[in-house]
């Protein structure tokens, strides 16, 4: 999530340059279904920012809820978009391919509205445990929140590894909770509470009743899902796509594992089999 600023060009011709370098076809259907959403929403949105953007003040008290599900896909400026975007490229071609379209797209929905709830909650507790009733007004938009739950799932299926975050090496498993402080500290008109509430619905899926309940609601998509979450993480072979942009530009991308360890881990998965 994040606050207004002024908007420019060259973010959305990035986006599509990058887009393009990684081949249309090799990007998963939901995966491109949500790019696409996000920038034409960006080019042609539905309402103003100030109409979309998600607070205590509009959503609890003025009970705005359609701002709940229009809050993640508006974006402030192009460079909101690109960063954005990017992050989810990646994350959403390792993710979708691994858990199928059908289960990664109901992912999708159900943080986009989870985390805005989530994140009412967290300004609403905020303004009162310090009695700042500012935070009761402060109003953010965009998809960074969902980003941060999708890296908590992405960490969860793909542990280990470590990732450099402003020169320090640190475990990916802890690396998106340095990454939240990080971006506040070097970028302050971000929503710090947008996305903590990320990390914490990704933790109520991957920790905790989440994705039980998630797998109860959707019915007998279920097992198709569980079916594909196994095909994928026994029988897919290794693919090569761009490194991940993380927002701002302040984190390196974790090292691709040698050729040996590739045919290692191949050879461990069959002996699981």
């Amino acid at each position: 999530m994040h606050r207004r600023q002024k908007s420019s060009n060259i973010g959305l011709l990035l986006l599509l340059s990058q887009i393009f370098q990684v081949g249309v076809s090799n990007i998963p259907p939901v995966t491109l279904a949500t790019l696409a959403a996000n920038v034409f929403l960006f080019l042609q949105p539905l309402k103003r920012l100030d109409k979309t953007c998600i607070s205590v003040t509009e959503c609890l008290y003025r009970r705005d809820w359609h701002r709940l599900y229009l809050s993640p896909f508006h974006h402030v400026d192009d460079w909101h978009l690109y960063f954005n975007m990017v992050s989810l490229l990646w994350k959403g071609i390792k993710l979708e391919r691994r858990l199928g379209s059908f289960w990664f797209g109901y992912i999708i929905t159900i943080f986009s509205l989870l985390i805005g709830v989530v994140y009412v909650l967290l300004e609403l507790a905020l303004a009162e445990l310090l009695d700042v009733p500012s935070y009761k007004q402060s109003c953010a938009v965009g998809f960074s929140g969902v980003l941060f739950a999708l890296k908590v799932l992405n960490n969860h299926y793909n542990p280990g590894g470590s990732s450099s975050v402003m020169g320090f090496i640190i475990s990916n498993k802890y690396a998106c909770w340095l990454e939240l402080v990080a971006i506040h500290l070097l970028n302050p008109g971000t929503s710090f509470a947008g996305h903590l509430a990320g990390i914490l619905v990704g933790l109520m899926y991957t920790m905790g009743p989440l994705k039980m309940l998630m797998k109860a609601c959707s019915g007998g998509f279920c097992s198709q899902t569980d079916f594909s979450e196994q095909r994928n993480r026994y029988n897919s072979g290794p693919r090569h796509y761009s490194n991940e942009r993380r927002p701002y530009g302040f984190w390196l991308p974790p090292e691709e594992p040698s050729v040996e360890e590739l045919r290692r881990q191949r050879l461990n998965r069959f002996e699981r089999w």
